[in-house]
């Protein structure tokens, strides 16, 4: 194998292979792609995440990262998509808590898990979390037993809160529904 002269292999770390702005959109189109994924798959809290949760988004990562960069391993092209995704990633933060349907849009709202000491295990299917994995939150959480919840809330972040029914959580007033959440 013939070494490349030191002139190409400059030219290719710091050329781009295609205009700056096929960048920009590639990252743009996979960004919002991911993000529709994502918010499909499901709520999930980072710190609940499952080694397939992980894998899942290490695999995901990898199948996109061609998709961004078009064959383009340059400095520039690196640049640029960390530039553009940072900027994207902003930019929904910022709308989205400007914005009340966005923020639910993009970030989901929380759902009523069980209230006044019943489980709602048709939601629990629907969300995807077993009877098991409701109990074992509660007792992580220290909060007793299913008959003492008040009100169980799967958060938009996919962490479960319990508000007790002596109050105990502080989350809400007693007898006060949870606000803006779905059953």
């Amino acid at each position: 194998m013939t070494p490349l002269p030191m002139g190409k292999v400059m030219s290719d770390l710091f050329v781009l292979s295609a205009p700056w702005w096929h960048f920009v959109l590639r990252a743009i189109v996979i960004y919002a792609m991911v993000m529709v994924m994502i918010r499909v798959s499901g709520k999930r809290a980072v710190g609940q995440f499952t080694p397939f949760d992980m894998v899942l988004l290490i695999l995901i990562g990898n199948a996109v990262q061609n998709g961004m960069n078009g064959g383009d391993n340059s400095l520039p092209a690196a640049l640029l998509l960390c530039g553009v995704l940072v900027a994207l990633n902003y930019t929904m933060a910022y709308l989205s808590s400007r914005n009340r349907k966005l923020h639910e849009l993009v970030e989901g709202v929380p759902v009523l898990l069980a209230r006044n000491g019943k489980v709602f295990d048709a939601v629990l299917k629907r969300e995807n979390i077993s009877r098991e994995d409701f109990e074992e939150g509660l007792r992580q959480a220290e909060n007793g037993k299913v008959e003492d919840i008040e009100y169980a809330m799967l958060e938009s972040n996919g962490k479960i809160s319990y508000v007790m029914k002596d109050n105990s959580a502080g989350e809400f007033p007693k007898g006060k529904p949870p606000p803006s959440a779905r059953t």
